[in-house]
């Protein structure tokens, strides 16, 4: 009777030890390796410095030729920062309909009522953030620093492992260009597109991998990690779209297909129309040694691959045509 009992409370110290080891180790991976922050955190070989990263090869610039065919034109919108702190977890382009669909939180810039519910005839009546009255919407995942919790709406509700006070932007340049070999035509209205793959970390193909990082200092180095830059630069994130309309579509299933990028060459693929090439070009203040992560699914441990941005085309026609023609007159404009 006595080696029973003494079996029975070896037994039950080993399941009390086991529990209380699990739930200790559950803690600890719950809040990740920055303090405040949930699990899921990036890897360390998803930074780099930014001095580590090899300048890219200068590109000659176009000839007079060149010039002629193309489109070598440029609008810049100005839709502000996001100064109205405009956050969801909604996509409208990818899970219309669909409240806190992506599962993380979305910056906005331009139409001030986008949100899962939002339809055409809803965004051509909101209000917006651009100057010039464009109700179009840009919008991309927010940027979190790993090392300090946050406080603020939609820093503490997204859940799915995103977490830590976001960093707000900085400075945010919406801008149009053309195609270096044509003329650009106009957008349909109410064009839905992406660019980036928000599932690259488990896609096993880099093919629609479009975002780069880099630091203000130094605009010749670029990559697909997050960079680790000198005291004083920003971080910079710039994301740009496809640009060849297959002339019919507004949205395609996947997303994609009605919307392709040209060739390296600038060459639309068949059957397609260069348009107006949207490009996102981000900034934030991170003090040195801060890491910092955007939200992502989390299967994909806010991998810096899964950088994705989308955009609808709510510019009215006068609008729309005012940017044609500017980018295949060869000026610089804005709006």
């Amino acid at each position: 009777m006595g080696k029973e009992r003494r079996l029975l409370t070896l037994v039950i110290c080993l399941v009390l030890g086991g529990g209380l080891t699990a739930a200790v180790l559950g803690a600890t991976r719950a809040a990740g390796p920055h303090a405040g922050v949930a699990a899921g955190a990036p890897a360390p070989s998803d930074y780099v410095d930014i001095r580590d990263v090899p300048p890219a090869p200068a590109v000659p610039p176009a000839t007079p030729a060149d010039r002629s065919d193309g489109s070598p034109g440029s609008v810049a919108v100005d839709c502000g920062r996001n100064e109205q702190r405009h956050y969801n977890e909604d996509n409208l382009v990818v899970s219309p309909g669909l409240r806190a669909g992506a599962h993380h939180t979305h910056s906005y810039v331009g139409n001030l009522s986008t949100d899962a519910m939002s339809t055409d005839d809803s965004l051509a009546a909101a209000a917006t953030s651009c100057a010039g009255g464009d109700r179009s919407t840009y919008y991309w995942p927010v940027l979190r620093r790993l090392d300090r919790p946050g406080t603020h709406p939609h820093e503490t509700s997204a859940g799915h492992g995103n977490a830590g006070a976001i960093v707000p932007e900085t400075s945010v340049r919406v801008e149009f260009r053309g195609n270096p070999v044509s003329k650009v035509v106009a957008m349909p209205p109410f064009l839905r597109a992406m660019t980036g793959d928000a599932v690259a970390r488990t896609a096993g193909s880099d093919a629609h991998v479009r975002a780069r990082w880099g630091c203000s200092g130094s605009p010749d180095r670029s990559t697909t990690l997050y960079p680790r830059c000198p005291e004083g630069d920003r971080v910079t994130r710039t994301l740009i779209f496809p640009s060849c309309w297959n002339g019919l579509d507004t949205a395609s299933a996947g997303h994609r297909s009605h919307l392709l990028f040209p060739g390296g060459n600038g060459v639309c693929p068949t059957d397609t129309f260069p348009v107006p090439e949207l490009r996102l070009s981000l900034a934030y203040e991170v003090p040195e040694g801060v890491p910092v992560a955007i939200d992502s699914f989390p299967e994909q441990r806010h991998s810096p691959r899964t950088d994705h941005a989308m955009f609808v085309n709510a510019m009215t026609d006068p609008q729309m045509a005012a940017v044609v023609d500017c980018l295949n007159e060869g000026r610089s404009c804005r709006t």
